[in-house]
């Protein structure tokens, strides 16, 4: 008799650095704006994951109501 087991959260590989990089990718590409709110990216992961994205804000002190660009690592300007 074999029994199922969980798959731990860490294994999905959501970190904030991923998270960070594709909000970036996001606002580059005029998806979403850096002024909404983080729950904004829920539409663009899926749902069954969402849970994990969300331990993984919350742990670097994400709000999801915190913004967009809060999120984002430092930027580099091409036109200063």
């Amino acid at each position: 008799m074999s029994t199922a087991t969980l798959t731990p959260l860490s294994s999905f590989g959501y970190d904030i650095n991923m998270l960070k990089d594709e909000a970036r990718l996001l606002v580059e590409r005029g998806t979403v704006s850096r002024h909404q709110p983080i729950y904004v990216l829920c539409q663009y992961i899926p749902a069954r994951e969402w849970v994990c994205v969300e331990c993984e804000l919350e742990r670097n002190d994400y709000l999801l109501r915190d913004q967009i660009g809060d999120l984002m690592s430092c930027e580099c300007w091409e036109n200063d």
